[in-house]
């Protein structure tokens, strides 16, 4: 078998591991390799401006450790007071049942600690991750589909101690050996560097769906960041400064990705990984330090 048939044959498993929800019809994209970026997602005909390309369900999230006691444990939808369990319905207590079942068998006091004094958001997802593979809701290989970041030696080694807390949580509660053998430091390391550049931070809008289609960019004012979570998907979605879509979180975790001008059949559909009103050499600062690349869009090479 050629690499290139293997290529286009994991290109296609993706959309049976996407969760897309809310459409009665494939969206109308595909993921296919760009000459200029990797794997990217190219629409199969004419999307107008404003039309819901298609949305997603995360493969694995976590509420902010300041949001724990505010939204909800499963979809980040916001709790009201009387809420006696850390969930906003059934359903999404029958959802997360499963990984819950297990987290709630270990004390992560210390492990929560050690991420709020030193400011870390993704070892929760990995937390969250391994609770899901012990219960069997996940494989270790899980995010093995998603391009990983580049670590260097020094990132590797501040990743010691959380590793370290993460897995005598799980020894100090009583998981064997054999639960938790997928849990070595090489694993640890390689799903930190898949989520570290397709991790989006969930920030709930406030205001009606049609409102933030107008304002695209939504001020920060308007919105409030609740977690962090890992789509399959829309992590296949390239950057640009100028982008052609937008990805937005209205009342839940559940993304919905629109876009913002009309686009073409066969035309790349890219997002904005940060706030593109930043002046170009602040972009460019962030994009190469967060997520390893020189943003060559037509924007960037217009020097603004």
């Amino acid at each position: 078998m050629s690499g290139l048939f293997r290529g286009r044959k994991a290109l296609v498993s993706i959309y049976s591991k996407c969760n897309l929800s809310g459409l009665t019809s494939p969206p109308p994209i595909e993921v296919r390799f760009s000459e200029s970026a990797g794997r990217g997602v190219f629409a199969t005909r004419r999307i107008g401006a404003g039309e819901l390309i298609h949305t997603a369900k995360p493969i694995v999230s976590h509420p902010s450790l300041s949001s724990l006691d505010k939204v909800c444990y499963f979809c980040f939808t916001n709790l009201k007071s009387s809420n006696l369990l850390p969930f906003c319905s059934d359903q999404c207590r029958q959802h997360s049942k499963i990984f819950y079942e297990t987290e709630k068998q270990a004390d992560w006091s210390a492990f929560h600690d050690y991420c709020r004094t030193q400011g870390l958001k993704y070892p929760l997802l990995v937390k969250r991750l391994a609770c899901m593979i012990i219960s069997d809701a996940a494989t270790p290989e899980t995010l093995d589909v998603l391009q990983p970041a580049t670590l260097s030696s020094e990132m590797i080694l501040l990743m010691e101690k959380e590793y370290q807390l993460l897995r005598s949580t799980f020894k100090d509660a009583g998981f064997t050996d054999e639960q938790i053998a997928f849990l070595s430091k090489q694993w640890y390391i390689n799903v930190l560097a898949r989520i570290r550049i397709n991790s989006f931070r969930i920030e709930l809008a406030l205001g009606s769906y049609e409102d933030i289609l107008l304002s695209a960019a939504a001020s920060v004012e308007a919105e409030a960041a609740v977690g962090n979570a890992i789509y399959m998907l829309p992590s296949f979605y390239n950057h640009d400064c100028d982008p052609n879509a937008h990805i937005l979180w209205i009342e839940s975790v559940n993304a919905k990705l629109k876009a913002l001008r009309d686009i073409e059949a066969g035309e790349e559909l890219r997002i904005c990984y940060i706030d593109a009103s930043m002046d170009h050499d602040a972009r460019h600062t962030i994009l190469f330090e967060g997520f390893g690349f020189h943003c060559k869009c037509a924007r960037c090479m217009s020097n603004d």
